[in-house]
Formats: structure tokens, C-alpha cells, sequence
């Protein structure tokens, strides 16, 4: 298996952990995907794209009509993406994606959980050149033929497809996601998830106590209400606790 079926392995265990969290990321990228493109799922590939993850977690359908309503209020301010990359302790880094309507703020916090944790915030570029930028889909297996869809998809650009026990994990990259969801509606494949992540391209294993530092500084980034997603190069034990 490749760096995407090792990566998803090591990381099931932790992403979408706090499920308040989960619907707090998703009303914010309903937000940013109405903004962009309305509130019509079928003229929205964006939109419909975040309503299938509102369903992998559980969200309620009540909440998701709720959000779409909000944002098509003129007067509700956007979130914006913003990207901080940085080093934590022991030469690890970590870069962070974030959706916020106030950067001042953001900037402020995430500079402060730097400083408290012995780390460095870096300038844009100083370490996402050490991150693959990618695009995943999770579809449902029934009736599908891996290796077949695999031939099929090689020419829409992905790069790996493996089957765990949540369905057929696609990885491509970031670029190629319009085309892979237009091949997978088109050809009735039902997707259950998608979306981004950003793989590191070598990752350096710590003794625990190393380890326990860089901890340290992901929890209060991956606790904070602007942040989406936290990733770096530490490396991650794939077993399950």
C-alpha cells in the first residue's frame, strides 16, 4: 500500500474525534460553499460535495438546512481560508488550515499556541512544500470492481485506491477532484465522503517524550473554533488504542 493508505491509517483514529467539532467544520464549509456557488446542491458541486460529509458524521438534516438557510442571508459575513505553517518542537512541522471571519484574531491565536509550546509560526511557504496537497473520496463498494475502477480512474489522475472496512478509499491530487466527482456521479457510484488533505512526504519518528511536546501544541491548535484541519510530519502510530 502507498503513503495515502498509511497515512488515512495512522490518522482514522483522531480526525472527526469530538463530533461537535465535526459540525462545527461542516456549518463553516456550508458557509464558505454557498457563498461560492448558492444554495442549490444541484448546481452546487461544492455544496453537494460537504451535505454527503454532513451525512458521513451523523449530522442531523435539520442542521443542514439550517446552515444553507443562514448563509444565503446576504447579510452573514464569510469565512475565509487561511493557511499557517509553522515548526513545533524538535524540528517538526506543522501546517494548519483554518476558516475564520476575523483574521486579526486568528493570526493572534495561533501565534500564541507557537509561543507557549516552544514552536515556530513560518511565513506562507516555509513548510507546505513538505506536504502533498490531495483530494480523497470515500464510495461505497457494492457492486464494484477495484482494479476496473482503478483502470477507469487513472486517466481522471488518482493515484491510489485501496478498500478498508469504511468502503473504497480514492486519493488523487487536489486538482483532480472535479473530475473524479464528476466520473463518480456520472456513473451512479455512490460517494459517502470527500475531501482534502495534505500528506507529509517524510515524516520523523521522536522518542515520547519528544513526542509528548509536539502533543502539546497540536491540542490547543486543533482545539481552537477557526481551525479545520491540523497536519505535520511527526510520525503517527497506526494502531488503535
Amino acid at each position: 500500500m502507498g503513503r495515502a493508505f498509511e497515512f488515512r491509517k495512522a490518522r482514522k483514529m483522531k480526525r472527526w474525534s469530538a463530533m461537535s467539532k465535526a459540525f462545527t467544520r461542516i456549518g463553516k464549509d456550508i458557509v464558505m460553499a454557498v457563498k461560492e456557488g448558492g444554495p442549490d446542491p444541484d448546481a452546487n458541486s461544492r455544496l453537494r460535495a460537504v451535505i454527503q460529509n454532513a451525512k458521513a458524521v451523523n449530522m442531523p438534516k435539520d442542521n443542514v438546512e439550517r446552515a444553507i438557510k443562514r448563509a444565503s442571508d446576504k447579510s452573514l459575513g464569510d469565512y475565509k481560508e487561511v493557511l499557517f505553517e509553522g515548526y513545533a518542537p524538535h524540528g517538526i512541522a506543522i501546517l494548519i488550515e483554518t476558516a475564520t471571519d476575523n483574521n486579526t484574531r486568528t493570526v493572534a491565536n495561533i501565534r500564541s499556541y507557537f509561543n507557549k509550546c516552544d514552536g515556530n509560526m513560518g511565513t506562507s511557504g516555509s513548510v507546505s512544500f513538505m506536504f502533498d496537497h490531495t483530494c480523497n473520496f470515500r464510495i461505497h463498494p457494492e457492486g464494484l470492481d477495484i482494479e476496473e475502477l482503478e483502470l477507469e480512474l487513472i486517466d481522471h489522475g488518482v493515484e491510489e485506491i485501496f478498500e478498508d472496512e469504511d468502503g473504497i478509499m480514492i486519493y488523487a491530487p487536489f486538482e483532480s477532484f472535479g473530475a473524479i466527482q464528476s466520473y463518480l456521479e456520472e456513473n451512479k457510484i455512490e460517494i459517502l465522503s470527500s475531501g482534502f488533505e495534505r500528506i507529509p512526504q517524510v515524516t520523523k519518528k521522536l522518542t515520547e517524550e519528544e513526542a509528548a511536546d509536539v502533543e502539546k501544541l497540536l491540542e490547543k491548535i486543533e482545539e481552537d473554533d477557526d481551525v479545520q484541519n491540523v497536519y505535520h510530519t511527526m510520525e503517527e502510530s497506526s494502531e488503535e488504542e
